[in-house]
């Protein structure tokens, strides 16, 4: 039962009844009063406990934003350049929560100048203040409205100091009048009945004035005490409904925030899928590799420059009586010019390069034991040093022999330190009628029977029964009788691994050794549209029987991707199951391997575009090359004229890595398109603008002066190059160019030139006069004389500035520079 209500006549009897009520009535405001209080000590905690969640969040966010991934080789897949970017992503996501709960809890202001200490860092956010007043003023209005301290904090201490406070101050006043009244009562009544009426009427007025006053006074507590108590109840949970809409709204702005995020969260599932998928296939390989050299390692050394290399101890002599010291070194021998290099290297100092020395050889003998108290010396004489020996020590007698062959010693080894490339032993599969037919076999069967089914071509067979179906294909005799279609002796997942087999015995790849490196380069850079165009380029000049396959193994494969919904194979999934089969390197080395990501790229390319690359002729009027350039994949390279390039982006928008414009996509049907395909098409890695370079200054000291190791990179001849790549890779600065070259227009100039075919290389770049251009690209001024715009803006009257990679147009009136790649002319 609630508390009774405390009648106004009752305020005249005061009655025990009463006073039990009024208790009851101040007990429950104490109550009030406590909970209130305790609950204004919970809310400022809260306060407190926020502004620590949203530093921790600021700080891990920031430790997001600063880690990048390094990667393995020379380049990375548009689907690792996403999930590198992505750790920015859920930085720039943190980044944008917190701005919304720093307008719950605007009593937190992140201290980030003092954090940066930058004097320019104050500057420019003191100029970015002016600027923004207006804008800065309503943000603080929304932030009063929706403080957690104004909303709730205040509103409650408010009530409680200016009402429940006012309560006590009458409860003091009708106790202390109480009191009076009842004391001046006894005083009254002790009167003697003996005095003067005169006196007893004036103390009879006395009491009875006081009492009125009681009375009044107590009427008026009464009626405080209930008001209070009918008051509390809006309020108090007023300022809690205002509270608890600020929190929804907080967390509204983050649902919003997840919906934004919800798209590039789908398809950073989709990268993420196919790195783990590629790196599932690079693992079984590299450990492939692994267990090969390890079983024996002699037959899988790198071919080298070097006749001979590895480490040697070598005497140090000093002045007597101190005797000799070994000291391990790093030994590099040329037969042909008979140069030694030493490097003192120790791996337990930190593995720190010491200074090398480089001479000549004039002789090497090798050392017993009964001249010198070790064994596996001999001596090496310099050509410069007439009469000066050195004596070193090999790890073995075995190495030893090694040294003294490679050396000219007198003991020879008939083993050479560099093996040639090892050729692979040749199957009997060949590349002829009876190959197409077993090509043809497996395709029909499996088109008829499974291509529907899971797993298609991911799901191995049994080794023997693949095997044993392979060999009854492959045999003139038995051939025609296997029933591949109709037979229920043999599983699909049997037939589909028999077709992979063929093809892996064949004695050089579908794709050729030749071409391989080839290949491999468009999947590292360029724009969509160059890629395709290059592997276009490419397939045609595959020997005729090798296109011929392909065409049809690729046209099938298309027909599997279609299938996906229910055989779950897309063109990323195929290109994990085939690129290896169809691109397979040359050489067994970590680096080949590490491409095998690539060669997925260029097996989807394939699939993706199998129409355009063979049923058309590749375009010889093709003028983009690649572009190897060091942007992210949305963004291409703009020609900045100041120092930095702005990295701003819109708040919540995270569609970096998948988004390709209407006029660059392939010529596919977009259902059919798997997005994580069209990502194998995106934009360059930033690295790869070096790959043919020769090693920096910073490789080795040694790389520089006279009888160094000056020709240790020698690079490639440029006549056994390829014009394909010729025109796809930039050329070092020191390398002389094969042909004549152009600079094509580039917003940021290319390190060096470019080489073309010879077909297309002596025409000159058209000038661009009067024509109309789409952004493809969003663009923020950084200067006056520059235009900002966004995707799909159209510019009038674009002419060739003279600016170079800079076009001028007209837009919404305002005529000014565009960067030329952020644009595609109409």
């Amino acid at each position: 039962m609630g508390l009774q209500p405390l009648e106004f006549s009752d305020c005249y009897l005061d009655s025990p009844w009463f006073r039990e009520r009024i208790r009851a009535h101040e007990a429950e405001l104490e109550r009030t009063n406590k909970f209130i209080k305790e609950l204004i000590k919970d809310g400022k905690n809260l306060i407190a406990a926020t502004k620590s969640l949203s530093a921790a969040q600021r700080k891990f966010a920031h430790s997001l934003r600063d880690f990048k991934f390094e990667f393995i080789g020379d380049a990375e897949t548009d689907d690792e350049r996403c999930i590198d970017a992505s750790l920015r992503e859920f930085s720039n996501f943190l980044k944008n929560l917190e701005e919304q709960r720093e307008i719950m809890v605007p009593e937190f202001r992140p201290c980030i100048g003092l954090c940066t200490g930058s004097e320019a860092y104050l500057k420019r956010k003191k100029k970015e203040r002016k600027k923004k007043k207006k804008k800065r003023k309503e943000i603080c209005n929304q932030r009063r409205a929706l403080s957690v301290t104004e909303t709730l904090i205040k509103p409650l201490e408010k009530f409680r100091k200016e009402q429940l406070g006012a309560v006590k101050e009458e409860k003091k006043k009708f106790d202390k009048e109480t009191e009076k009244n009842y004391s001046l009562i006894d005083k009254h009544l002790n009167l003697s009945a003996k005095k003067k009426d005169s006196h007893l009427q004036e103390a009879d007025m006395q009491v009875e004035q006081n009492r009125q006053h009681f009375y009044e006074l107590s009427l008026e507590y009464v009626c405080k005490l209930q008001e209070i108590q009918e008051r509390k109840k809006f309020e108090f949970v007023e300022p809690m409904l205002s509270f608890f809409q600020g929190m929804f709204t907080f967390y509204h702005q983050g649902h919003e925030l997840a919906k934004d995020f919800n798209h590039y969260k789908m398809e950073l599932q989709i990268n993420i899928q196919n790195t783990r998928n590629r790196f599932e296939g690079t693992r079984s390989e590299v450990e492939e590799l692994m267990n090969k050299i390890r079983q024996n390692p002699k037959d899988h050394k790198r071919a080298s420059q070097f006749t001979a290399e590895g480490y040697l101890y070598v005497q140090e002599k000093r002045p007597a009586p101190f005797g000799s010291s070994w000291v391990k070194h790093y030994c590099m021998y040329r037969k042909a010019a008979k140069k030694f290099n030493i490097i003192p290297f120790e791996h337990r100092s930190g593995g720190k390069l010491g200074d090398g020395e480089v001479f000549f050889l004039k002789e090497c003998t090798k050392r017993h034991t009964d001249s010198i108290d070790r064994r596996f010396c001999f001596d090496v004489e310099a050509a410069d040093r007439p009469g000066v020996s050195l004596t070193m020590q090999a790890f073995s007698e075995e190495e030893r022999k090694q040294w003294l062959e490679a050396l000219g010693g007198k003991e020879a080894l008939l083993h050479s330190f560099n093996r040639a490339i090892i050729p692979r032993p040749e199957g009997s599969a060949q590349l002829d009628k009876m190959g197409f037919t077993i090509l043809r076999k497996c395709i029909s069967a499996v088109e008829t029977r499974g291509i529907n089914d899971q797993g298609l071509y991911r799901v191995v067979g049994v080794s023997s029964k693949v095997q044993r179906l392979l060999s009854m294909l492959m045999d003139v005799k038995t051939c025609n009788e296997v029933d591949l279609e109709n037979s229920v002796d043999w599983e699909v997942k049997t037939i589909t691994s028999a077709l992979k087999q063929y093809l892996r015995s064949l004695p050089e790849p579908l794709m050729t050794y030749e071409l391989h490196g080839d290949f491999i380069v468009p999947a590292k850079s360029g724009s969509p549209e160059s890629r395709v165009n290059a592997i276009h380029f490419l397939v045609h000049k595959l020997p005729e029987k090798n296109k011929e396959m392909l065409d049809i193994l690729v046209k099938h494969l298309t027909n599997v991707s279609h299938h996906s919904k229910q055989n779950l194979m897309t063109v990323a999934n195929l290109g994990v199951v085939f690129g290896p089969t169809l691109m397979r390197p040359q050489e067994e080395t970590v680096a080949a391997i590490m491409d095998l990501k690539f060669q997925n790229i260029v097996v989807e390319i394939l699939i993706e575009n199998h129409e355009k690359i063979f049923r058309t002729p590749p375009d010889a009027t093709f003028l983009e090359p690649v572009s190897l350039s060091t942007s992210p994949p949305n963004a291409p390279p703009r020609q900045s004229k100041r120092q930095g390039q702005r990295t701003k982006r819109p708040v919540a928008v995270y569609n970096l890595c998948l988004e390709l414009e209407d006029g660059d996509s392939p010529n596919l049907p977009k259902e059919d398109t798997p997005t994580s395909n069209l990502d194998s098409l995106s934009s360059p890695s930033p690295t790869t603008a070096a790959v043919h370079g020769p090693p920096g200054p910073d490789k080795n000291h040694l790389l520089t002066d006279g009888g160094s190791f000056g020709d240790w990179a020698s690079p490639v001849p440029c006549q056994t190059r390829s014009p394909m790549v010729q025109w796809l890779n930039t050329q070092s600065p020191t390398t002389p160019s094969c042909s004549p070259a152009i600079t094509p227009p580039s917003p940021k100039p290319p390190p060096s030139p470019v080489s073309l075919p010879t077909t297309i290389v002596d025409k000159p770049p058209e000038s661009v006069v009067n024509r109309k251009a789409r952004a493809v690209y969003p663009c923020e001024a950084e200067h006056s004389s520059e235009l900002s715009f966004e995707i799909g803006a159209i510019f009038e009257d674009v002419q060739t500035s003279r600016e170079p990679g800079w076009l001028e147009g007209t837009l919404n009136g305002k005529r000014g520079l565009i960067p030329q790649n952020y644009v595609k002319l109409l």
